[in-house]
């Protein structure tokens, strides 16, 4: 080290006659020391070390600012996460890179290459670019591809760049906000400790005027030349050929959230703010969830639509709709419309022309998909109001995102239950927030007392009446909603524990029993159920699994529900049941089926599920005649569906959840095909950070399960995405895995696919039903995919985000897949068999049909 010491020391002595050569270059074994600066040729930008305007300490960091410019505006950084500790240091080019390194030698930052082409010089470009290049004037590494909190002229926003905010204006360590160009939807997104969505550009529509990116950012973005726009200073501009200057122009990502576009008005030497987002409450990414309307007037932003409450209570507390808003009720014949006025709502590609109103609200009620519709009429038509063919009727089938209201817009009908309807007081207290038509304060404040007066003697006389019958509840009540001060995921995880569910319970899993999540399972008498199911007769039977029969139950008005009937209270059937009930309770999302009901009576335990007309997948998959009914793109759009639906379950649910029986008949189709993943009896949740388990009792489908999960009880998210892998091939190739685990067999499905795969011989594993329909590139990616998932090692295999992107994605260049699990393994049998202490258990398929 000293050594060391006495040659930088001695380098020092001969720094100023190199720094003369060439105040904006840095050489093979020079270097500036602290003190000294490189300006580029036009003395636009100026690189050294500093200290950040105003800090309390003196660390010491290497960047680029513009030069002479007052207060210093830094735009790059070279160690933002390692700053010197005192001055002294030096920025050197030696042994092949740039480094940051103290007086002592010890490096702090460097480019870390490994190139083989030795570098010439590193230089300060006009532009703000720091260029290392080699001999051949090849540029080895430049600060524009490793760009800190703040976007240039000459720099091009692609997938590889991100701008990651300062921690503080003292600090420029990176912060809490990254922003990116998403890939898959091709959109600027900026994230929220990495991985929380903050803020996205939109795309504006029919129905949603977004945070569209104005011209001046773009252009500067992705390097587009535009004419001058009218809103922005004359400063920005060369004027002698009235085109955009954007070297005078930058945008940053603020620490505070903001992606913010500055532009220099040369004549004071100063940076104006021209353009920023998000700019308010209502603006953030998803700002009140689906169903939930922002209003940044209002003294809490998000509202939910009439018909609508959070989802979650602690939604009231915080103010802060994460999770969105549910339907009160379920979907029924009886339901109506609440028409809202001027909203805003994010686009729906389903539209029809010629409706009118009466048709358009027929469409709508008649699928039980659709939440809301609108009827638009062309503008500039002379005959808009008399011929009923000039309408545009728009239907949301998904749900309603990007809600604003009082911002101007178009009618749109929202579908509600009529008992939700009370005297149209929702429709009232939804708009009454920004309405500007309001009643006298007087009045109102009349109107509020007497009411309270009124509904407190109310509540006293039957709090007075029923004080002795319901003593005994209010006991029970208060010792579940103790378990609120420890935890949502912990309550489930300890009810699912439990011994027993006991009849006692027949007044329905609601609020009090889950405390903070505000679901309601209703209790329902097992008289209507048999009444239902002709005293389950074997005409409504549905289908058997290893829970019990289902059946198909037709209750009072026509609704048809799946009854899920458990036969025995065996230790594994009473698990399931409890599974069952708490975890799909709380599950929301399309691609998962709905729990309606239960039904606790003596040693019957019964679920109810709303009823999926098409059964299940492998009624069609493996069978020729009705495999024929679902082409390609209805196959594809099974598989997307079944991913989101397993993404929902290990990242976007409240739990942290692993299914641990995913299978083909397993997963639900409603009357349009789209699938539903049920069958939650095996389901285990995850708490805080956890992100894989163990067991010495394993369950579930031989052909679908890990092996780590089959051999060792090994099971995480990994797990999930193996079994969606062998589904996936299952519905690629009408063929079952049954004998996935028998090794010495070339008729397996992974070895068959595995040998196909590696032979360029992949659409020869094609479904030959598939054979006219199929979209040659998506199969091969779908199956590429599959591969990916099916990797003997948990560690190879994609987390379920990856694969929504991938699956998504129009690119090919995915990972090389290895060989799959099972292709050459021992049979599992003869791998249990000789542990002693390990339970393996197994489940046959749920031929259910809609449950």
């Amino acid at each position: 080290m000293l050594a060391l010491t006495i040659i930088f020391c001695a380098l020092i002595l001969c720094s100023s006659v190199l720094h003369s050569f060439g105040r904006d270059t840095i050489s093979v074994n020079s270097w500036i020391i602290d003190g000294e600066t490189l300006v580029s040729t036009g003395e636009r930008f100026e690189l050294g070390f500093f200290t950040p305007a105003g800090s309390s300490n003196n660390r010491r960091y290497v960047g680029i600012w513009y030069y002479k410019m007052n207060p210093t505006t830094v735009v790059w950084v070279a160690n933002r996460d390692s700053p010197l500790t005192e001055t002294g240091g030096f920025f050197a080019l030696h042994n092949g890179n740039l480094a940051v390194l103290d007086k002592s030698g010890k490096p702090y930052w460097s480019t870390n290459l490994e190139s083989l082409s030795l570098p010439k010089e590193a230089k300060l470009m006009d532009s703000g670019n720091f260029v290392l290049r080699n001999q051949s004037g090849v540029n080895l590494w430049q600060s524009f591809e490793q760009p800190t909190d703040t976007f240039i002229s000459g720099m091009k926003m692609d997938y590889s760049i991100t701008l990651t905010s300062w921690t503080s204006q003292y600090n420029p360590k990176r912060g809490d906000f990254t922003l990116k160009l998403d890939q898959a939807v091709k959109q600027l997104i900026i994230y929220r400790n990495l991985d929380i969505r903050h803020w996205r550009s939109e795309t504006s529509g029919e129905f949603f005027q977004s945070d569209e990116l104005p011209p001046a950012v773009d252009n500067l973005l992705f390097n587009r030349i535009s004419r001058q726009p009218s809103n922005y200073s004359n400063t920005t501009y060369n004027n002698t050929r009235n085109l955009m200057n954007y070297n005078n122009t930058r945008i940053v990502m603020n620490l505070t959230g903001e992606i913010q576009y500055w532009s220099l008005d040369t004549g004071k030497n100063k940076w104006n703010l021209m353009w920023k987002k998000p700019t308010d409450r209502c603006s953030f990414y998803d700002a009140c969830g689906s169903f939930g309307s922002c209003n940044t007037n209002n003294a809490l932003a998000c509202k939910c639509l009439p018909g609508y409450r959070p989802k979650f209570q602690e939604d009231w507390d915080n103010r802060v709709f994460s999770g969105g808003c549910v339907r009160n009720s379920i979907c029924g014949k009886n339901d109506t419309f609440l028409n809202l006025k001027k909203m805003q709502v994010g686009n729906t590609d389903l539209k029809i022309e010629g409706y009118n109103d009466t048709d358009c609200r027929k469409e709508c009620l008649g699928s039980c998909l659709c939440v809301a519709y609108s009827l638009t009429k062309k503008e500039n038509s002379k005959l808009r109001d008399k011929v009923p063919d000039n309408s545009t009727c728009w239907i949301w089938k998904e749900d309603l995102k990007h809600l604003q209201d009082n911002l101007g817009g178009h009618d749109l009908f929202v579908r509600v239950a009529s008992s939700d309807l009370k005297a149209g007081s929702f429709h009232k207290q939804f708009r009454g927030g920004s309405s500007r038509k309001k009643a006298p304060l007087l009045l109102i404040l009349g109107v509020t007392i007497a009411c309270t007066i009124a509904f407190s003697i109310v509540i006293a006389l039957i709090c007075i009446r029923r004080r002795m019958v319901k003593r005994k509840e209010r006991a029970e009540n208060i010792k579940r909603n103790a378990a609120v001060f420890y935890g949502t995921e912990k309550r489930v995880k300890d009810l699912i524990d439990c011994e027993d569910l006991k009849e006692e319970d027949q007044k329905g899993i609601d609020v009090p029993f889950f405390d903070l999540d505000r679901i309601d399972v209703p209790f329902f008498d097992l008289d209507s159920i048999i009444a239902a199911t002709d005293n389950f007769s074997d005409a409504k039977k549905l289908g058997r699994g290893g829970f019990g029969p289902v059946y198909k139950g037709i209750f009072p008005g026509g609704q048809e529900i799946a009854v899920k009937r458990l036969l025995s209270v065996s230790g594994q059937g009473l698990e399931e049941f409890k599974n069952e009930v708490v975890l799909i309770a709380r599950l929301q999302h399309r691609n998962l089926v709905r729990l309606l009901g239960y039904c606790i009576k003596g040693h019957e335990k019964i679920l109810l599920y709303e009823y999926m007309p098409n059964k299940s997948l492998d009624f069609f998959v493996f069978d020729r005649k009705l495999g024929m009914l679902l082409n390609w793109e209805t196959r594809f759009n099974i598989i997307l569906g079944v991913a989101r639906g397993l993404l929902y379950l290990h990242q976007d649910s409240r739990l942290r959840i692993i299914h641990r029986d995913l299978k083909t008949s397993n997963i639900l189709l409603d009357s349009e095909m789209n699938p539903k993943i049920s069958d939650f009896g095996l389901a285990r949740i995850f708490e805080g950070k956890q992100v894989e388990g163990s067991t010495n009792r394993v369950v579930g489908t031989y052909g679908y399960m890990s092996p780590e999960y089959a051999l060792d009880g090994l099971f995480s998210v990994k797990s999930d995405a193996f079994s969606f892998g062998i589904v996936v091939l299952e519905i690629l190739s009408g063929r079952r895995s049954i004998g996935v685990f028998k090794p010495g067999q070339d008729s397996s499905l992974l070895s068959n696919v595995w040998k196909l795969w590696r032979q360029d011989q992949a659409l020869d594993f094609l479904d030959d039903t598939l054979s006219e329909s199929v979209n040659s590139n998506e199969f091969i990616k779908c199956l590429h995919v599959a591969l990916l998932c099916v990797q003997d090692n948990p560690a190879d295999r994609p987390n379920m985000s990856n694969v929504v992107i991938m699956l998504s994605s129009e690119t090919t260049g995915f990972p090389t897949p290895k060989k799959p699990a099972f292709v050459e393994r021992k049979s599992i049998s003869d791998t249990a068999s000789s542990s002693s202490n390990q339970e393996i258990s197994i489940t046959g398929p749920f031929l259910s049909g809609g449950r």
